[in-house]
């Protein structure tokens, strides 16, 4: 156990201590015990597991725990370090798949947390040369913690619901999309014989999960979207089945004409509702079958006395349509040496967006 390090410039001095861990299964139980507190799946022990599984080859983990002066455990700093072309580059377990990260703790350990992860980056100071800190949320004031910069903000819409009944919640969305989403569901149902349909049958979910898989494709047929490209599916298919197994997956399936028409995947964590991708088949896109679909998972999600929906990463036109508020999400990088300092300078000359800007330097991007 090893003391944190000296504060990031303009940060108050927080005392705690350190403890490095072997691997994924040591950490678990103080894992489980802090995730419900960060209101975020891709904070549970469950999502890292998975990842970790089917991590990019070349991953390095470096797990710590981090303990308060009174001795109770604050955080789990789940960090990894690669190598991209010579740069070391330390991240956030979980990267590229999750649209938010952080260290895992309560909001009011967040101090706690930075100071234990710039003691991590201290000891380990000959083996890193950039901390890029992946969809951090905005207003956890993670650069002043980690005296780093913001090098991309991103928008992550969210539908308050907050105890509203559904008919209280419908009538805050525009008459107009009231009106159409009513009527293209009745005409779904008539023409259609339109049905939805929560996978809760793990002998079932494969076929469930193969649906998504080919209505997404379908929707992006010209290009666009890589969230089940690379290998990612066999990832998701160990995080649905691991999250379906604790009650967190919500897999729905539209089925019209006797066949799934339309999937939405997402997740059900603390009091919020997540949706992560969908997808849906082109020959309805004259009757909205993928916003019909999503206005019935809100619907859902209120009649289950949810807290709030959440769109998750982008900016899209059509989550603005059904987002209240939005949180946006942050990449924070944190130079080690003159070298990074000066590539991420380099990439922010060459950006000519303003603050909430859209890069990380391309020598970094895998």
């Amino acid at each position: 156990m090893r003391p944190a390090g000296p504060p990031a410039a303009g940060s108050a001095a927080v005392s705690c201590s350190v403890e490095a861990l072997g691997g994924l299964e040591e950490a678990r139980e103080d894992w489980a015990a802090l995730a419900p507190a960060t209101g975020n799946v891709f904070s549970t022990w469950e999502y890292a597991d998975v990842w970790w599984r089917h991590a990019p080859a070349g991953q390095e983990l470096w797990l710590h725990r981090v303990r308060a002066p009174d001795g109770r455990v604050a955080a789990v700093l789940p960090l990894c370090r690669h190598l991209v072309r010579g740069i070391a580059v330390v991240r956030l377990v979980g990267h590229g798949v999750a649209d938010e990260l952080g260290p895992v703790c309560a909001p009011q350990d967040r101090a706690l947390a930075a100071a234990g992860l710039r003691a991590v980056l201290e000891e380990r100071r000959r083996f890193w040369d950039i901390l890029i800190a992946e969809n951090v949320r905005s207003d956890a004031g993670w650069p002043a913690l980690l005296g780093g910069r913001v090098v991309r903000r991103e928008a992550s819409p969210v539908r308050r619901i907050e105890g509203a009944s559904w008919e209280e919640l419908e009538q805050r969305f525009s008459r107009g999309l009231r009106r159409a989403m009513r009527y293209k569901e009745r005409r779904l149902g008539r023409e259609h014989g339109l049905r939805m349909r929560l996978c809760s049958d793990p002998a079932r979910l494969d076929d469930d999960l193969d649906a998504l898989f080919a209505l997404h494709e379908a929707r992006w047929a010209g290009g666009g979207s890589v969230a089940f490209g690379h290998g990612r599916r066999e990832l998701h298919r160990d995080l649905a089945r691991a999250l379906l197994e604790h009650g967190v997956l919500r897999l729905w399936i539209a089925e019209a004409d006797g066949r799934p028409a339309a999937a939405w995947y997402g997740f059900r964590y603390g009091a919020a509702d997540s949706f992560y991708q969908s997808g849906r088949d082109p020959r309805f896109d004259a009757l909205s079958l993928g916003s019909v679909l999503l206005w019935h998972t809100i619907r859902e999600a209120a009649r289950d006395g949810q807290a709030e929906y959440r769109l998750l990463r982008g900016d899209e036109v059509y989550k603005g349509r059904f987002a209240d508020a939005d949180e946006p999400v942050e990449t924070v990088a944190v130079p080690a040496g003159r070298r990074s300092r000066a590539m991420l300078a380099a990439a922010g000359a060459m950006s000519s967006r303003p603050a909430t800007r859209r890069f990380v330097p391309d020598a970094l991007r895998r």
